[in-house]
């Protein structure tokens, strides 16, 4: 696996040497057939087809129905390694919370001077109506997903916050569920803390953000935009492993001061909604008047106390790229700390001299919409040709607002299977934060991979791929 010149940090190896962590996973190949991978691999396949794994790709025509492609080669973190990050997480969660729960009631951090007040008012995803409301707990994002990438040993770096509804935890029970069934051997020697407590954590924290006016166990349903949309497997899945409703927004209906749910036996009261629907569909009578999505009055129901909405409507503006600047100065404000895990260095194309850098380096950089996601609106300037670079240029001058530019960074790179035997493809992780009247967070993440040579996008929507993450146990 060793690459001749490599300039990125290589998670197995050390030189030559293998680390400690890797060295079972490394005999595990090698004693590995070129046969029994290649049926292990189709077996993986049609077990994530069997169980319905897929994902939608927009906007290409045809099926958009695709199977994640899954590589077998686990990524390893040791229990040192993961105590930082686990410590890093929670800190920014608690921090981010702490900001949406300012920014929609007296604005402090706005009033001294520590973030400008155009960023947050005149965000498309602060919500004006949930201006004045504190949700129960004051709890905003009960879901974070934090993006993160490697770069040295003990180099992490925060590429992005998902604070309205991170997708992928799925495919993280699953990697691990795949992997167990498969390779059983390969769990009886090592120690790996587990991952599949995360439903029980994930209804645990809806309910403890029951709103006062529940009475006795919360009733939770998990509320999804329907089959089209392209993490539907996922919300079916998290509701059978929660033992909750999945319900679409013609299932509920408002009544006085509360919501309920049709069933065969007759209306059931509602105390929890997880959402996986954008705000702007959650209520046509508070937003989009033609969403088809979501229920009427909900929200006058949410403001009263009749219902919890998971996350929050307006927590996405704590998430905007060009927030995200500002999220260690949200750690030392709110919580009197040192930010644990570093942001990216990043040049805001809003400020006329950042932007000139950026337009003089665009071949250098890593450009993204400030609102974008999926791997879309982004510029990878190395890998990009002129006309490319030319084209991004004109649209940055156009609305530089909307843009905000990184380094492009030497991502780490983990063993992954490829025709040849295993070669270094570079990956990212997003753990999944869980806040309610606590903390939580399951050991471990979604490890994405950039399948393709040489690639930095690790988005299934671009060629990327996933792979099981293992944390040692101490």
């Amino acid at each position: 696996m060793s690459q001749t010149g490599q300039s990125f940090f290589n998670e197995m190896l050390n030189g030559s040497d293998v680390r400690a962590a890797y060295r079972s996973l490394e005999r595990w190949h090698r004693d590995m057939p070129d046969e029994l991978r290649s049926l292990k691999q189709h077996e993986a396949e049609q077990l994530f087809r069997r169980v319905g794994i897929t994902f939608a790709v927009y906007g290409e025509g045809g099926d958009p129905e695709r199977l994640i492609p899954f590589d077998m080669f686990p990524r390893v973190f040791t229990h040192e390694e993961w105590r930082k990050l686990d410590r890093g997480i929670r800190q920014r969660a608690a921090a981010l919370n702490a900001f949406l729960a300012d920014v929609y009631d007296r604005g402090e951090i706005i009033r001294a001077g520590r973030i400008p007040e155009h960023l947050v008012t005149n965000n498309e995803a602060y919500e004006k109506a949930a201006v004045g409301f504190r949700p129960p707990k004051g709890v905003y994002s009960h879901i974070v997903g934090v993006d993160l990438v490697r770069t040295g040993p003990d180099q992490f770096y925060v590429l992005e916050d998902n604070c309205r509804t991170p997708s992928g935890v799925s495919y993280m029970l699953q990697n691990r569920e795949i992997m167990m069934r498969m390779f059983p051997q390969l769990f009886l020697e090592n120690r790996i803390a587990p991952v599949d407590g995360y439903p029980r954590l994930l209804r645990k924290t809806l309910a403890s953000v029951a709103p006062q006016k529940c009475d006795g166990e919360p009733t939770v349903v998990i509320l999804t935009p329907g089959q089209f949309n392209s993490a539907y497997y996922e919300h079916s899945f998290l509701a059978d492993l929660m033992g909750v409703e999945l319900v679409e927004g013609k299932d509920l209906f408002v009544e006085g001061d509360f919501c309920y749910m049709r069933t065969t036996e007759g209306p059931r009261k509602v105390d929890v909604i997880y959402r996986r629907v954008d705000d702007a569909f959650i209520d046509p009578l508070c937003f989009r008047p033609d969403s088809m999505l979501g229920v009427p009055g909900l929200m006058s129901v949410y403001r009263s106390g009749g219902v919890s909405i998971c996350s929050a409507p307006g927590a996405g503006v704590a998430d905007d790229k060009a927030i995200y600047v500002y999220v260690p100065e949200m750690i030392r404000f709110y919580l009197g700390e040192a930010p644990i895990l570093e942001n990216v260095p990043t040049w805001q194309c809003a400020n006329p001299d950042d932007c000139k850098y950026v337009l003089e380096n665009l071949h250098e950089l890593v450009v993204k919409e400030v609102h974008g996601s999926g791997g879309y609106g982004m510029l990878v300037g190395p890998k990009a040709d002129k006309s490319s670079i030319e084209a991004f240029a004109a649209k940055i001058r156009a609305k530089p607002q909307n843009y905000i530019a990184q380094p492009t960074l030497a991502l780490s790179a983990t063993p992954t299977f490829v025709d040849e035997g295993i070669a270094p493809r570079h990956v990212d992780l997003r753990p999944y934060c869980l806040v309610g009247d606590s903390i939580e967070l399951v050991p471990g993440g979604l490890t994405r991979v950039a399948l393709n040579e040489g690639s930095l996008v690790v988005n299934s929507s671009q060629g990327g791929g996933v792979k099981d993450t293992w944390v040692l146990a101490e």
